[in-house]
């Protein structure tokens, strides 16, 4: 009796196995990879919902102090046979930024600081492109408050390839970079020193074609 149930557990061991190892061999691919050659040529948008800018800063020399800012819109035009002509193009809405404070994003929209109502819109436009490999210095000016500042950002190719089906089956590239900014260029210097002037973005870019 002992033998026959140690023989049955066995085969159900076994028969669980191989339909876990058929399962995960049937397991479709990432839709996207880390190369360069499924990059198409043409002009892509931003993909808002994948899109992110994460800002941090000195907090009075306790604490690296965090946020997050979402659903930007934009455009990228990209040939991959010739990537330092690449341009793109982003605006991010003012009022999407969120510390997970609310008292400090009610702060941070009034005419104190962004002053949202009257500068809805931050926004950076590419003015050239320096690659080498899947790496790339993209320098552009970015806008806040209506004050225009020279910055580059330090950007890697993340992954290119087709969504899914059900997803729309388009076209999509996807990039991260980072960057240093100080506040006090775009006329929003209050605490400075005592909060920190520089504020460090980092950045995932996610693209498709309309």
């Amino acid at each position: 009796m002992r033998k026959i149930l140690l023989t049955s557990l066995l085969a159900i061991g076994l028969a669980s196995g191989g339909a876990l190892v058929a399962q995960n061999a049937a397991a479709p691919a990432k839709p996207g990879a880390p190369d360069a050659a499924r990059v198409t040529a043409g002009d892509y948008v931003v993909e808002p919902t994948h899109t992110q800018i994460l800002f941090a800063y000195d907090h009075m020399g306790f604490t690296n102090n965090m946020g997050i800012i979402a659903m930007p819109t934009g455009t990228l035009s990209l040939d991959p046979k010739n990537p330092a002509a690449a341009k793109v193009s982003i605006e991010v809405p003012v009022a999407n930024l969120r510390t997970g404070i609310p008292k400090l994003d009610e702060h941070l929209m009034s005419a104190q600081f962004f002053d949202s109502a009257k500068f809805p819109t931050a926004t950076f436009v590419s003015t050239g492109v320096k690659v080498d490999g899947t790496s790339a210095d993209i320098t552009g000016n970015l806008t806040i408050k209506g004050i225009t500042k020279p910055v580059t950002l330090d950007a890697q190719f993340y992954g290119a390839g087709k969504a899914p089906a059900q997803m729309g089956g388009k076209e999509n590239v996807g990039f991260s970079a980072t960057a240093v900014v100080k506040r006090s260029d775009f006329g929003l210097g209050m605490a400075v020193p005592i909060v920190g002037d520089e504020v460090e973005l980092k950045i995932t870019a996610a693209f498709m074609k309309p």
